[in-house]
This record gives C-alpha cells, structure tokens and sequence, in this order.
C-alpha cells in the first residue's frame, strides 16, 4: 500500500551527525515534503541537464515552495561533459545569484549530474548542502548514495573530487518510465553488482526476476531499488572513505574504467563498461582458482540477461588495459588492487594477482 506522500520505502545511511534518508516511492518529484525538510535554507539552486529538464524540472520547481529563492542550471548531457569546465557553470551561478553558505544544491538527473552537483556543494564555500534526486537506475543504486563526488579526466575516470554526504536522497521510480532500454541495463549492472559481492541471496532473486525488471514493473523496481541501496548504506556506514571494505563496491570497475577512459567517456555507458568488466573480474578469479567453471557461468548468464556486454573493445590491447588500470585509485604503493569473487556473494579485495595471470587474461580474453 502506498503511503500518503508516495513513500514505498526509506532506508538510512548511518554516519552519526552526517545520517540522511533513502526516500524510494512514486510520485515523489511532485510532493514538497520529500524535500523541503532537508533545505539548509532558503535559497536553492536545482541542477540537472537537457535530457532531463524537459521532463522533470518544471513538476520539481513547482513543488517547492515560492517562498524560496529558487535558480536553476541546465547542463549538456553525457559522461563526456563530467568535467570541471560544467562544475564551473554550477559555480558561476552560486556566485552571481549570491548564494551563502546556507543554500542547498538539488541535483536532478542521473549520476554525472549527481556526482557534479555533489562536488559543486563539497566545494563551494567549503561546503554547502545537497540533495540527490536520481532519476537513472545507476544513480538510484549507487551513485546517489555514499557521498562519492567527482569529476573526470582525461588521464582517469573520477579521480579530482571529495566525500560529500547530501542531506538525503530522494528516488522517484515513475522516472523510470521515460529511460531508454539500454540506460536501464546500465543501471541493473550496479545492481547485479550487490548480489555479487555480498548477497547471494539477493542474487537469486535477481536471477528469478530479471525479465520483470526489464519490463519496469514498479513493485520488483522498488525491491531492486530498496535492496540495491540498503547493501550500500550498510558498506557506506562500515566505510565512509573507501579505506576497507567500501572497495568492494568496485567489482568490475577497474576493468571497466579502462574501458570508458579509452573509448572516450560516453559512448560505453558506464553501466555497460562495468557489465563487461564484471565479467573479466569473474574469469580472473575463476583462472585463480577462487570459483568454479559453474559459479562463473551464472555470473556470464545474470550480466548477459541484463543485456550487458560480456566481451572487451575489439580494439584495447592488454597493454591499454593496463596503462588504464595502473592508474585506479585503490592502487596502493603501485600494487594494482582488484576487486575479485571468492563465491558468489562473496567478493575479497586483493593485491597479489600474479602478473602473468592478469596478462594472459587480457591477452586472451573476447573481444568484439
């Protein structure tokens, strides 16, 4: 049954004095209570891009009070424009508005939108509020959660940015609705992720309701959604700054950011950069000995069901790989970390992979 104010679900995110609230529900862009209660103040400036303005800026402005001083900032849409060039607009706008320190940040649209809006507020002043208003898959399960804000360059995705917890994260599924197919394959890549790395459980069920997944249906994307945040939400709480176990969140990502960083940020998704690289991590451990020819054949069947990519760019050549995967940011002391299975469900970060192993993996592995 649906709560009065469209709320399904709320989960929270248990950092002491920085805690906030997963609000996940229908209807809730339209509804000022899931926002107004977290505002520092009474200026706000909402963020989002050009893809998403059309569709949902207007029913967001319009549920905010006119009380406040509410600006808004349009940016291009896409992983290439994750720079510091569109940060700086966010930037511009806070200061010829005459923002303070007391302004909040509403970041509408998917996870490039979010993390620059996150690092926007990290930075502005020292430091101001932000609400994350996902309206991507990706960005309901991950990005908006956990306060990882950044940008990219053009030697390493999000490698300039800080820790920024916003004030709360509100997830509107109805967004869902207007996502193009391959986005929300994208977004069930983090998802699938969860299971991987610590819910075999869940993974199960993944496995069980794949199709209704993909078929949008709201009551399986709130449980997805739900089930997706509260694994992070644990691991964030454990963690906060990814000197543990938060690392774990990065299956497939190392692979997977040399995979964007050399095709040009955009044209894999990086949903689609981290299918594939699950993938690599899943036949990496099992030529490790770590899981079975049967553990890593349900891995390859739950990504491809997704409709993710298996196999790696034709064209990067181990040494591309490598050059990129030097460069991640859980290396430590020039030892390349990796995020690897133990079981499904159970995932180990680990440091000792040998060199010719790896080699032969990136040697041998698909490419198309």
């Amino acid at each position: 049954m649906t709560h009065p104010d469209g709320v399904l679900r709320t989960l929270n995110v248990a950092l002491d004095e920085r805690s906030y609230p997963i609000h996940i529900g229908t209807g809730l862009l339209g509804r000022s209570q899931n926002i107004v209660p977290y505002l520092a103040g009474q200026q706000v400036m909402v963020v989002t891009n050009e893809t998403i303005a059309p569709l949902y800026l207007e029913t967001l402005m319009q549920s905010l009070p006119e009380t406040l001083d509410v600006r808004r900032v349009v940016l291009p849409d896409g992983e290439q424009y994750k720079n510091v060039e569109q940060v700086g607009r966010i930037w511009d706008a806070l200061l010829e508005a005459g923002f303070n320190r007391r302004c909040t940040l509403i970041a509408l649209g998917g996870g490039v939108i979010g993390d620059m809006v996150g690092f926007a507020a990290a930075s502005y002043q020292r430091g101001v509020a932000f609400i994350q208003v996902p309206t991507t898959l990706l960005s309901q399960v991950d990005s908006s959660v956990g306060g990882k804000t950044g940008v990219n360059h053009p030697l390493g995705k999000n490698m300039i940015g800080a820790f920024w917890q916003p004030k709360a994260v509100v997830v509107d599924i109805d967004t869902l609705n207007t996502l193009p197919d391959r986005e929300l394959s994208a977004g069930l890549a983090e998802v699938i992720k969860y299971g991987f790395i610590r819910d075999a459980a869940f993974l199960s069920w993944l496995e069980a309701n794949m199709t209704r997944l993909r078929q949008r249906d709201p009551e399986v994307l709130a449980e997805a959604i739900a089930r997706s945040c509260q694994i992070k939400a644990d691991i964030v709480a454990e963690d906060e700054t990814e000197q543990g176990v938060r690392a774990l969140l990065n299956l497939g990502h190392t692979f997977g950011h040399a995979i964007e960083a050399h095709q040009g940020y955009g044209n894999w998704l990086h949903g689609e950069a981290v299918g594939a690289g699950m993938a690599m991590a899943a036949t990496l451990s099992k030529a490790l000995g770590l899981i079975n020819e049967a553990a890593l054949a349900r891995t390859l069947a739950v990504i491809e069901s997704a409709g993710l990519p298996l196999t790696a760019p034709a064209e990067m050549t181990s040494e591309h790989f490598l050059t990129h995967m030097r460069r991640d940011k859980k290396n430590i002391d020039s030892r390349l970390r990796l995020v690897l299975l133990n079981a499904l469900g159970n995932a180990c970060v680990s440091d000792e992979t040998p060199a010719e192993v790896l080699t032969a993996l990136l040697d041998d592995y698909p490419r198309a």
